[in-house]
């Protein structure tokens, strides 16, 4: 069978833990769509290019991985991409909540349209790229939170003046 799963979030930066939850999928679906949502009511660090760059970068390696921006509704995102699920990640119970109500309305929205939950490994399922951001900007360092060109990015942007 040839599905195709629709990966969707910020990616406000992309993290370790996402790049886990990605390459699981990669495993399991025949093509994975990294849908990085321009969402301006969060107040994005980055710009949706830089992080359509970054994540397209640190893909690279998932011959069936693609990465898009958008900024529309999820489930037309998902129906113009043809996928099939939408894949979601769940690092804490706290999560669900949201992540149930999410899938109700997309399931409302766009019936023959899945919504699949999976679990980051265990070294990951702290991680947030709100955390992550703060952590930056407090000149910490995230070097096991995020790959090193996000790691990078992250430096240019807090740079002290």
């Amino acid at each position: 069978m040839n599905i195709t799963a629709i990966y969707p979030g910020t990616f406000d930066p992309i993290t370790n833990g996402h790049l886990d939850l990605i390459a699981r999928a990669a495993r399991l679906y025949a093509k994975v769509i990294v849908a990085i949502a321009e969402n301006p009511g969060k107040a994005p660090l980055f710009s949706p290019a830089e992080r359509v760059t970054m994540a397209t970068t640190v893909t690279d390696a998932y011959k069936n991985v693609e990465v898009i921006g958008f900024d529309n509704l999820l489930v037309d995102c998902a129906k113009e991409h043809n996928a099939d699920v939408i894949l979601r990640g769940l690092r804490a119970v706290s999560d669900f909540e949201y992540e149930f109500q999410l899938a109700g309305m997309n399931r409302r929205l766009s019936p023959n349209l899945e919504t699949v939950f999976l679990t980051p490994a265990e070294q990951y399922e702290f991680i947030s790229s709100s955390m992550i951001r703060e952590i930056a900007q407090l000149q910490g360092n995230v070097s096991s939170f995020v790959p090193e060109i996000v790691k990078q990015s992250l430096i240019n942007k807090f740079k002290k003046e």
